[in-house]
């Protein structure tokens, strides 16, 4: 699990500006002075401008420490401010050491829900590889953050990752399939548990996941694709396969791709793909004709795709070159 700060945080300032502001109005929040500071803060947090927002922020707490919405602000400020690369620099390790004081406090005394969870969701973060690589800090902190949602798949996937990125691959499992369990109609789940048993070399547990995913959402041609490009990948990159093999994933391969096209009949890319694994699948024929026949098949469904390639760029660019009213 791990979060872009920028992004996120935009968000949540949005929805915290309000909740805030109205709770300051609600609960008599600080003094006007802090509440002046608060608006100054969000300016230069809104423009990126880190250093002046912590300052601001700071001054919002330092003249009303109950005006906890400011929390989160700043500690995404210093978070922002924080440079992996310059790790071991003792203001540049003051900053992430802030960051974390600060969401912490958010985590349990900011009046916005959206924004505790956020601050939850940052202290992972902080501890993650990328940044503090310490995963015995972030562990109890997903942990708090499943009992708070048990039902709620993501936190779940945060586990596992942490776990694989530990190389404790069977908690990792453990924890995608809770999160199967809580969630078991939820087609991410599968392709979640699929990615990590893709990244382990089980193919047929990826595949499984796969096919369940696209079960639970029949109506989307992507699911069927996906499929497909795994038993394209695994036909042209694993060279253990034989011959027998590699038609058999192929044939399977070419049916996920004419669900896809079933569902979307100008599905480009499930065409693409369809072509690859239709060549594929010649190269295993031992039958010339049935081979001639594919090859021929696939140079068709291959010329009918860049011409409706070439068709969208068109209508694009006659789009674009309408006049605007």
């Amino acid at each position: 699990m791990r979060y872009r700060s920028v992004s996120v945080a935009s968000v949540a300032l949005v929805v915290g500006m309000g909740l805030g502001t109205a709770a300051c109005g609600k609960y008599s929040y600080g003094s006007l002075k802090a509440k002046k500071a608060f608006q100054d803060a969000n300016v230069q947090y809104t423009a990126q401008e880190w250093k002046n927002a912590a300052e601001k922020y700071e001054e919002v707490l330092a003249n009303d420490p109950s005006f906890t919405s400011a929390e989160f602000y700043l500690a995404n400020s210093y978070d922002n401010l924080y440079k992996p690369a310059r790790k071991g620099e003792a203001a540049n390790d003051a900053y992430i050491q802030k960051a974390l004081q600060h969401y912490q406090k958010a985590a349990q005394t900011d009046p916005n829900p959206s924004n505790r969870k956020l601050a939850m969701q940052y202290l992972v973060a902080a501890y993650g590889p990328d940044k503090l690589n310490d995963p015995s800090q972030a562990e109890p902190i997903i942990k708090r953050m499943i009992e708070l949602e048990p039902n709620e798949p993501t936190n779940y996937f945060g586990l596992s990752k942490m776990y694989e990125d530990a190389g404790r691959y069977d908690e990792a499992e453990q924890a995608l399939v809770k999160a199967r369990d809580m969630k078991p109609n939820d087609p991410v789940v599968y392709t979640t548990l699929s990615g990590y048993y893709n990244r382990q070399g089980d193919f047929d547990k990826t595949i499984e996941n796969l096919e369940k995913a696209a079960e639970l959402d029949p109506k989307n041609p992507q699911g069927f694709h996906l499929i497909a490009t795994f038993f394209e990948e695994k036909v042209r990159k694993d060279f253990r396969l034989t011959p027998p093999q590699k038609k058999d994933y192929s044939l399977k391969g070419i049916a996920a791709e004419d669900k896809a096209l079933a569902l979307n009949p100008n599905y480009v890319d499930a065409m693409v793909v369809k072509n690859i694994l239709m060549r594929h699948q010649a190269n295993a024929e031992t039958d010339r004709a049935k081979q001639a026949q594919l090859l021929k098949d696939a140079d068709e469904l291959r010329a009918k795709a860049i011409a409706l390639q070439k068709g969208a760029k068109a209508a694009d660019a006659a789009q674009k070159a309408q006049p605007k009213k």
